[in-house]
């Protein structure tokens, strides 16, 4: 599975990066027909605390899973992302 990384307004750090292949690797264990993964970085509204969005966009057979969430760290949108994408690709296996 290839991932790419986007970021709108940003650099992200290598710390970051490695974050992202680590947790977003897994995710084949769950689905092996993953043709690509692209993740899309995003600082919202400056003045608000949670505003680190993170938008995984999966490639997968049949139709695309995108999964978005807001809050105070790359590394916790992340995190939530992985984890409903997760759940998205058992569920699409197990109707396969």
């Amino acid at each position: 599975m290839k991932i790419s990384v986007q970021s709108m307004g940003l650099t992200p750090h290598a710390p970051l990066e490695e974050h992202i292949e680590k947790k977003l690797g897994k995710l084949e264990n769950y689905f092996d027909k993953i043709v690509e993964c692209k993740v899309f970085l995003k600082v919202e509204n400056k003045s608000d605390k949670e505003n680190k969005t993170v938008e995984i966009l999966l490639a997968v057979p049949g139709d695309d899973i995108v999964v978005k969430k807001t809050s105070a760290s790359f590394e916790e949108s992340l995190d939530l992302c992985a984890e409903v994408a997760k759940k998205l690709l058992i569920k699409k296996k197990e109707l396969a």
